[in-house]
């Protein structure tokens, strides 16, 4: 007899929404935790190739840290298609404008690159303040220090 691997049924996935706040954690572990619980990693029923994961709401994202000079030397680009058309932001400018879309670069480059992983990626939303629209789905607070060990 050989061991069969146990595959979830797609429809029988239970799928929870978790509130993970953002205020004070360093930018690289607070995305590589959510793109994990994107990817449903945490699960004992994960398997590589289905979308077990979770949805995930990260609050406080314009109070994301980064460490050393990052925040002046870190660059982000962006292209219009056009020739000529790259603009570049540092961190800094970005946080200041647009804080969110930090969270969501750093979330989406740790994700596979995928039909998967765009179905994973719109999973995850991500809000500037502590306040978000997801109330009726009860979303349960994510303790980031369970899985950091006490890092801030």
């Amino acid at each position: 007899m050989t061991a069969k691997t146990f595959l979830p049924a797609v429809d029988a996935i239970e799928r929870q929404w978790l509130v993970v706040d953002a205020a004070g954690q360093h930018l690289g572990r607070l995305a590589s935790v959510v793109a994990n619980l994107l990817r449903g990693k945490h699960r004992p029923n994960f398997t590589p190739h289905l979308d077990t994961g979770d949805f995930v709401i990260v609050i406080n994202a314009e109070k994301v840290q980064v460490t050393g000079r990052k925040s002046s030397q870190k660059l982000y680009r962006r292209n219009s298609g056009r020739p000529g058309g790259m603009k570049v932001e540092t961190f800094s400018h970005l946080q200041a404008r647009l804080p969110e879309r930090i969270v969501e670069k750093a979330v989406w480059g740790m994700l596979p690159h995928t039909r998967l992983g765009r179905q994973q990626y719109t999973k995850l939303k991500v809000y500037k303040g502590a306040l978000h629209p997801h109330a009726a789905q009860k979303p349960a607070p994510f303790d980031l220090s369970t899985v950091l060990g006490g890092q801030p």
